[in-house]
């Protein structure tokens, strides 16, 4: 099965921000979420797909740089990554725990 990763999928960020959420860092919700959920090489896809640096993303993210029209696009995109990402953690814990009971049980 593919990932939606591969296809040109487009996100609107002004579907996703408001306003009021540019010029200023994102939740510490959103951050929290988004560094548990993706990596290194999810921003580095991503910068590349945004034309927005890796430095840019990584410092939204860590809340020490503040949301933009500009790296809007990125920061959307990575929110998208974090979400198929938390899906794929999920089915991963479900079959280990699946695994795992049946050795319990033995």
């Amino acid at each position: 099965m593919g990932s939606i990763k591969n296809f040109d999928f487009v996100i609107n960020s002004e579907n996703i921000f408001l306003d009021k959420d540019y010029g200023k860092p994102i939740s510490e919700r959103l951050s929290i979420i988004l560094r548990r959920n993706t990596s290194k090489k999810d921003y580095a896809d991503i910068a590349i797909r945004s034309n927005v640096s890796f430095s840019t993303i990584r410092d939204v993210i860590y809340r020490t740089n503040s949301l933009t029209k500009v790296n809007a696009k990125a920061i959307s995109l990575l929110i998208h990554a974090a979400y198929e990402n938390s899906i794929a953690h999920k089915l991963q814990a479900e079959g280990d725990i699946l695994f795992l009971d049946n050795l319990l049980k033995v």
